[in-house]
């Protein structure tokens, strides 16, 4: 078996926000898709309470790769703590240890403090300078993107949207997937996508670059990430950096039995980018207006794909009858 070496890591930020706010974020990791940058999807395995495990997906900071993670956490509010250990799925027996903490400094100051521990395989590329400072790097970023959101808190309700639409289909659930699945079909088929560019190297999982009209009629190119889960018949989804009044969008299409068919439906969240609420729809405009704009126009889009998937299923149905 190859060596291992173990290299620390320790990352402190004060945080204008209650001890107890930034504690919630960190411990809330179903969350994560729509407030902090890389992961894109979370689902908890098993939780009693105290300990938990967790899948998660991410992407790595470039973008350009997903990567599968696995984390066993013990939760400790009193302690406002978060124990854990994490292993990459292309790292097996190379796992990361480590603790979040959150000391409280008056009512609305915390100190916020992540300290690890990461195997490496003995080689001389896992052990290099390069690989640790990037290591380094990254914790850094995670750390700083902890620290932005909570420093919302008092406004994040405020920036926060989850809605979802949805359709009955009289067909079975295997053509309506089977279009929602193949999104680089989309263009020409839907009237607000123009082009779409996917790239499916692991199966399963899309990067897909689409070019879209805006609400205001406008080309908008966006980066989607796609978790496509067949046996389950959803897909869940992230754009990494969303365009205009959106700071972050992630989102699930889901397939349920509903009498001789299926309920199609597609939930979304997302989170406003306040600083562009004016910009894009006038002083004075405010986050209110600002939620409802952006309900209607990616409701408007969700709709337009329901309803050709809907369509794209009982033509099937009709013509093998």
């Amino acid at each position: 078996m190859p060596s291992q070496r173990v290299h620390a890591s320790e990352q402190t930020a004060w945080v204008a926000a209650p001890a107890g706010v930034v504690y919630g974020l960190l411990a809330d990791a179903v969350r994560w898709p729509l407030l902090l940058p890389l992961p894109v999807h979370v689902e908890r395995i098993d939780f009693d309470g105290v300990r938990e495990r967790l899948r998660l997906w991410e992407t790595d900071p470039a973008g350009e790769r997903v990567r599968s993670l696995h984390l066993r956490r013990v939760l400790d509010p009193p302690a406002r703590t978060v124990a854990f250990e994490q292993e990459d799925a292309g790292r097996p027996g190379l796992p990361t240890t480590g603790t979040w903490s959150v000391e409280a400094h008056g009512e609305t100051r915390s100190l916020l403090t992540l300290r690890q521990e990461r195997a490496l395989e003995g080689t001389a590329a896992a052990g290099t300078p390069h690989s640790r400072q990037q290591w380094q790097r990254e914790s850094a970023a995670l750390v700083a993107a902890v620290k932005e959101v909570a420093e919302r808190w008092e406004r994040l309700d405020g920036l926060l949207l989850s809605f979802e639409d949805s359709v009955h289909v009289d067909g079975p659930a295997e053509l309506v997937y089977d279009f929602l699945y193949r999104i680089g079909d989309w263009s020409g088929l839907l009237p607000h996508v123009d082009a779409v560019e996917v790239t499916e190297d692991e199966p399963g999982v899309q990067l897909a670059v689409l070019d879209t009209a805006g609400p205001d009629g406008r080309s908008v190119s966006t980066r989607t990430v796609r978790l496509c889960f067949p046996s389950a018949t959803r897909i869940v989804y992230k754009e990494p950096a969303a365009p205009g009044l959106i700071a972050a969008h992630s989102g699930e299409w889901s397939l349920v039995p509903e009498g001789d068919g299926v309920r199609v439906g597609c939930a979304r969240q997302v989170m406003l980018r306040e600083e562009a609420v004016e910009e894009v729809l006038g002083a004075g405009t405010g986050l209110v207006e600002a939620g409802r704009y952006v309900r209607t126009w990616l409701g408007r889009t969700g709709t337009e794909t329901l309803t050709l998937a809907r369509w794209h299923a009982q033509s099937a149905v009709r013509r093998l009858r």
